[in-house]
C-alpha cells in the first residue's frame, strides 16, 4: 500500500521548544506516525530559542533565497533543516532575522506580546507554503498545529486554491490552549491579507467585536483536533459545524486515536 503524506506545519514542537501541550503532542507525533506507514515533512518557525548548534541545523541552500511579502514589505526567507532526534525525519524551520532572532517565542521576559506577531504569523504561513511548493511534494493531509498557523487553511482555500500541490489535500486544523490567538485586533486583519486577499475574505477570524485565530482556521479547515483539554471557550465553535473533529484524549490514547482519525478523513471525501 502507497504511503499516505502528511505534512506537518506546527508552531512549536520538543525538543525544540518545551513546556506546552503543543510541543508535547507534537514532538511525538511524527515518530509514531512514521513508525504506522505515513511519509512526513515537518515546518516550524527558527525561533531565538532554538539552539542550532545543539540541534545542528544548517541552511538548505536550494530552499532559501525566497522573498515572501507581508503588507508590502519584503523579507528574506532562510530555510534550515535538522534531523529530529529517534527517527529518520527532518524538520524544517522558517527564520528570518527581524522575526525570529529574539530570543523568546511569541512575548518579551515581561510577558508583554511582540507588536509584531501579525507579520511573523503572516510571513511563516505563507513562507511555510511557498517551500513546500519547492518540495514538489503532494500531501495527502495538511496539519496545522496552534494559531501561528491558522491562516494557512485560509491561504490554501483562497489565494493558493489553484496551487495543484495541495489539490488533494485534507486540511486539518489542531487547537492548542496556548497564549496569543485573541490578539492583534485590526492590525491582524490589516498583516494577513496577502496576495490579492481583502479584509472580507478574514471576516471567519472575527469574533464579536474580538478575533480569534482557532474561529477563524476552523472555517476553513477540513477537519478539526481538539489539542488541549480546555480551549478557553473555543469548544463551542470548534465543534459547530458538521466537519469531523476528534476530541480531547489524554496523552496515553490520543495517538491511536489521531491515527484512525486520519485514516477516516483520507477515506472520504469531506465536504467543502
Amino acid at each position: 500500500m502507497e504511503k499516505k503524506r502528511l505534512l506537518l506545519i506546527t508552531q512549536e514542537m520538543e525538543p525544540y521548544t518545551e513546556g506546552n501541550d503543543i510541543s508535547s503532542v507534537i514532538g511525538k507525533l511524527p515518530k509514531f506516525l512514521q513508525d504506522n506507514g505515513y511519509e512526513l515533512r515537518i515546518l516550524m518557525p527558527r525561533y531565538g530559542v532554538v539552539n542550532e548548534r545543539r540541534h545542528r541545523l544548517h541552511e538548505v541552500v536550494r530552499l532559501s533565497g525566497m522573498n515572501i511579502i507581508v503588507d508590502d514589505d519584503d523579507y528574506p526567507l532562510l530555510i534550515k533543516v535538522a534531523s529530529l532526534p529517534n527517527s529518520r525525519m527532518q524538520v524544517y524551520f522558517l527564520d528570518n532575522e527581524e522575526f525570529f532572532k529574539r530570543k523568546f517565542v511569541f512575548e518579551d521576559d515581561n510577558e508583554v506580546p511582540f507588536e509584531d506577531n501579525a507579520e511573523r504569523m503572516t510571513f511563516f504561513c505563507k513562507g511555510a507554503i511557498e517551500t513546500v511548493k519547492k518540495f514538489g511534494w503532494s500531501p495527502d493531509i495538511v496539519l496545522c498545529a496552534g494559531w501561528m498557523t491558522s491562516l494557512i487553511p485560509l491561504y490554501l482555500r483562497t489565494a493558493y486554491k489553484t496551487e495543484p500541490i495541495f489539490a488533494n489535500a485534507q486540511l486539518v486544523f489542531a487547537a492548542f490552549d496556548t497564549p496569543r490567538e485573541h490578539e492583534g485586533g485590526e492590525h491582524f486583519f490589516q498583516k494577513a491579507a496577502i496576495n490579492n486577499l481583502s479584509k472580507k475574505d478574514l471576516v471567519p477570524f472575527r469574533d464579536g467585536e474580538g478575533l480569534s485565530m482557532h474561529k477563524g482556521a476552523a472555517h476553513f479547515a477540513d477537519a478539526i483536533i481538539l489539542g488541549s483539554e480546555t480551549l478557553d471557550g473555543a469548544v463551542e465553535y470548534l465543534t459547530a459545524s458538521n466537519k469531523p473533529v476528534q476530541p480531547w484524549l489524554p496523552p496515553e490514547t490520543i495517538f491511536p486515536a489521531l491515527l484512525e482519525f486520519f485514516r477516516t478523513i483520507t477515506a472520504t471525501e469531506v465536504p467543502r
